[in-house]
């Protein structure tokens, strides 16, 4: 008798813990197949806020003065270099490497003879001809920046000093920057890095703040 009862619990216990492996045997290769709980602990996402700003960074590293302002570039002009309000021709193009192919400046819409102008105080480093090409560059006061303005007819020596809006030339007829439109070409540099000549441009007088009277300019 006993021994049929012991049989019998053997039996019931034998039976458990087979369905018992059974089924756990289901339940975890249904797990794996779902992958990891959503409800447990992940590594966090990155934050859309950063991703979208390193985004926009390279954007507006690679358009040039599609470009807004250098950092670092006092916006010290008090004119533009040839008339009020100049057409822009071609704009500010950095290039991706030192030597790359890009557009080191601006160029500027201007009718041969024009008067060109130093857009802020400085000092002459040059007038001259360079490769074929009559340039002004003006070191300007206190910033360790110099612009430069061709083709030009220089009226200035090296070494004068030079204010806002004083002649350093007239746009010249011959070996024009723009070819068979005349314009002038306007540089800015800091050591041998170009930078956009545009960034040295107040809102007032690129149209994008206030307006404020405009010195008289004669010659």
């Amino acid at each position: 008798m006993r021994r049929r009862v012991w049989c019998g619990v053997g039996w019931a216990v034998l039976v458990t813990a087979l369905t018992l492996i059974v089924y756990g045997s289901r339940a975890w290769a249904g797990a794996s197949r779902a992958g990891p709980s959503r409800s447990g602990p992940s590594a966090p996402a990155p934050a859309a806020g950063v991703a979208s700003e390193s985004a926009g960074a390279g954007a507006g590293a690679r358009t040039g003065a599609g470009a807004g302002a250098d950092v670092g570039v006092p916006a010290i002009a008090r004119v533009w270099p040839v008339g009020v309000r100049p057409s822009v021709l071609r704009g500010w193009e950095p290039p991706a490497t030192p030597y790359g192919p890009g557009h080191r400046g601006v160029d500027l819409a201007a009718a041969p003879g024009s008067p060109v102008r130093a857009v802020a105080a400085g000092r002459v480093a040059f007038a001259g001809r360079v490769a074929g090409r009559g340039v002004v560059t003006v070191e300007l006061a206190g910033t360790g920046l110099r612009t430069t303005y061709e083709p030009v007819r220089p009226s200035v020596e090296e070494g004068a000093e030079v204010g806002p809006g004083d002649v350093v030339g007239v746009v010249a007829a011959t070996g024009a920057h723009c070819g068979a439109s005349a314009c002038v070409h306007w540089g800015l540099l800091r050591g041998g890095t170009y930078l956009n000549p545009l960034s040295l441009l107040p809102p007032w007088l690129l149209g994008r703040g206030p307006s404020r009277l405009l010195p008289v300019l004669t010659g």
